[in-house]
C-alpha cells in the first residue's frame, strides 16, 4: 500500500512537469497560455452567474414553498411499496438538484442511522451513482450560452432514475438486506 500513497503524492507533480516539458518541446509559451486560461475562465465564470443565482433560487423556493415536502409525501408510499425507505426519498429528490443539500442529507442520515445501516450505505450508493443534474446542465449549457435544454434534462433525469434503481439493487445484493 505504500506504493499508492507514492504514486498519489508525485502523480499531480510528474502531470503538470509533463504538459510543461511537452509545451516547451512543441515550442508552446506555457506559462502565457495559462493565463490566457486563467483569463477565459474568469470569464466564463462571470458569464454563468446568472444562471447560477436562478438555479439556487428556484431551489429556495422549491423548498421554502412546501412544494418539495408535499411532493415527497405524495411518492413515500410508491418508494415503500418497492422496499426503499421514506428516509431517503428527500435525498432521492433533491440529489439532481443540488450537491450540497444532498450531502448534507447523506450525512445526517448516516449520523442517525449509521453509516453501516441499510440506509446509510444506500445513501452513499446514491450519492455515487446520481448526478447534481439541474446543476450541471445549468452550469456547462449556461456557459456555451445553450439555451434549448429539453432532451438533455430528460435524458439526465433518466440517467438519475437508473443511478437511483441501481444503488437500491446493489446495495441489496451486495450487503443482502
Amino acid at each position: 500500500m505504500q506504493w499508492i500513497t507514492n504514486i498519489s503524492v508525485w502523480i499531480l507533480p510528474i502531470l503538470i512537469g509533463g504538459i510543461l516539458i511537452y509545451g516547451t518541446i512543441k515550442k508552446v509559451h506555457t506559462y502565457e497560455s495559462f493565463v490566457e486560461g486563467g483569463k477565459e475562465g474568469i470569464t466564463i465564470s462571470f458569464s454563468i452567474i446568472p444562471y447560477l443565482i436562478g438555479m439556487l433560487v428556484a431551489i429556495a423556493v422549491f423548498r421554502a414553498s412546501g412544494a418539495m415536502d408535499a411532493f415527497v409525501s405524495l411518492i413515500k408510499p410508491l418508494f415503500s411499496f418497492i422496499g426503499v425507505p421514506s428516509e431517503i426519498v428527500p435525498l432521492a429528490l433533491i440529489r439532481p438538484i443540488s450537491g450540497n443539500a444532498a450531502l448534507g442529507m447523506t450525512s445526517d442520515l448516516m449520523a442517525t442511522h449509521g453509516a453501516d445501516s441499510f440506509i446509510g450505505r444506500l445513501a452513499s450508493v446514491i450519492q455515487g451513482s446520481t448526478d447534481t443534474t439541474f446543476y450541471v446542465l445549468t452550469v456547462y449549457f449556461g456557459a456555451v450560452g445553450i439555451k434549448k435544454m429539453g432532451d438533455a434534462l430528460k435524458v439526465g433525469l433518466l440517467a438519475d432514475l437508473v443511478g437511483l434503481i441501481a444503488a437500491v439493487f446493489v446495495v441489496v445484493y451486495i450487503f443482502g438486506y
